[in-house]
């Protein structure tokens, strides 16, 4: 018995063999563990920008107290 599959694309291949590879229980835990890492990706960059706020709003204070 043969199992012939045409694949249209490489995005494609990818996700037949995920599927041939990976049981379904398995995927969807891959995808919600990349879905955590964006999420913290972005939870870091966040982070990043209100330090950076934080920092230049506590520069100019200091700065308002030298003048004074």
């Amino acid at each position: 018995m043969q199992m012939q599959v045409r694949i249209r694309s490489v995005g494609a291949a990818l996700r037949f063999a995920e599927s041939v590879l990976l049981a379904h229980g398995q995927r969807h835990a891959r995808r919600n563990a990349w879905a955590a890492v964006c999420e913290n990706r972005e939870y870091a960059a966040d982070r990043r920008h209100d330090a950076l706020g934080a920092s230049k709003a506590a520069g100019a204070a200091a700065a308002r107290t030298v003048r004074q």
